[in-house]
């Protein structure tokens, strides 16, 4: 990732309390006077990393980043409790209207692109451009092919080790046996099935194996909190209508923005990305030839530092 800015330190953090359950981490960076910019974590239930503050000129930027419910360092750890897409875009309300903010660029990959897109067709208004990658429509064929069959095929050894702890008589719904473990009782199964989850993602997410991922990845904590929110997600299809976010797609058309994709994403096929930009042509599309889904990877970390610079080009005023 040699592309990045250098790092810098935080200006300041604080938990924001949600509701009665939840309190959100959120951290700014960069130039307070500068254009604001959010970063939204993948996932869902992943949580911010350090890098994720230098893909953005910390003097041009003010950049916020906050980890959603249930994971990084948000409170309570894991929780599925009020956690919808719906729950985190009134978050992000509440972290605006909190900081002060009219509006800013909102960026994510993964499921943070997820998230993005369905916070620009809620709030178009909010949005000054949208800068997304390893675009995730949520649907239920884009479930299956990474949770039942597709990716299963070009990764079989992986997929061995995915589905070893489920019964064969389960495996005909991974998802769903998945989910009955992930919230269920038991903690010794509950935890060893999220290790399976996360390891399943990780070595899945690089065109090239990445020790940095795997770690990441690897960590209790993390491998939990992705494992259960994404399970719960899924299995409520994201708490969307079906194909909602590109049948709302029209909702963006006056919203500059940049659309990134590895040509070779396993997670989340090309084709998703595809139909995005069919549906908002005004959007730049960069498919990242070398590459899988993570941002991580150097052609998608360097497209995303020229999509954040020219960013700001397109929002000078004339």
């Amino acid at each position: 990732m040699s592309e990045l800015y250098p790092p810098i330190h935080e200006n300041r953090h604080f938990h924001l309390k949600v509701d009665d359950v939840h309190d959100i981490y959120v951290e700014e960076c960069g130039n307070e006077d500068g254009v604001p910019v959010v970063f939204l974590h993948g996932g869902p239930g992943a949580g911010c990393e350090l890098y994720h503050r230098q893909l953005f000129n910390p003097e041009k930027y003010r950049i916020i980043l906050f980890d959603q419910r249930g994971c990084g360092r948000s409170h309570p750890h894991a929780s599925l409790e009020n956690n919808t897409t719906q729950h985190l875009i009134a978050d992000m309300e509440k972290i605006r209207e909190e900081l002060g903010v009219k509006k800013w660029v909102v960026a994510g990959g993964s499921w943070g692109s997820t998230l993005a897109l369905a916070y620009a067709e809620t709030y178009p208004q909010r949005v000054s451009g949208l800068i997304v990658r390893g675009i995730f429509l949520a649907t239920t064929k884009d479930v299956h092919w990474f949770y039942q069959e597709g990716a299963s095929r070009i990764y079989p050894d992986y997929w061995e080790d995915f589905v070893a702890p489920i019964p064969e008589n389960e495996r005909d719904n991974l998802l769903n046996a998945y989910h009955k473990r992930l919230t269920g009782g038991n903690e010794i199964a509950r935890m060893r099935v999220a290790k399976s989850w996360s390891l399943w993602e990780a070595r899945t997410a690089t065109l090239q194996p990445s020790a940095s991922v795997l770690e990441h990845f690897s960590d209790p904590s993390t491998a939990l909190s992705v494992a259960r929110i994404e399970a719960h997600y899924f299995v409520n299809e994201s708490f969307f209508e079906a194909d909602q976010l590109l049948k709302n797609a029209s909702i963006l058309k006056d919203i500059p923005g940049f659309i990134i994709h590895g040509r070779y994403d396993m997670i989340c096929p090309i084709e998703q990305a595809y139909a995005l930009q069919k549906a908002w042509p005004l959007a730049d599309f960069f498919v990242v030839q070398g590459a899988g889904h993570s941002a991580g990877e150097t052609g998608i970390t360097a497209a995303l530092i020229k999509a954040s610079d020219d960013m700001l080009k397109k929002l000078e005023p004339n």
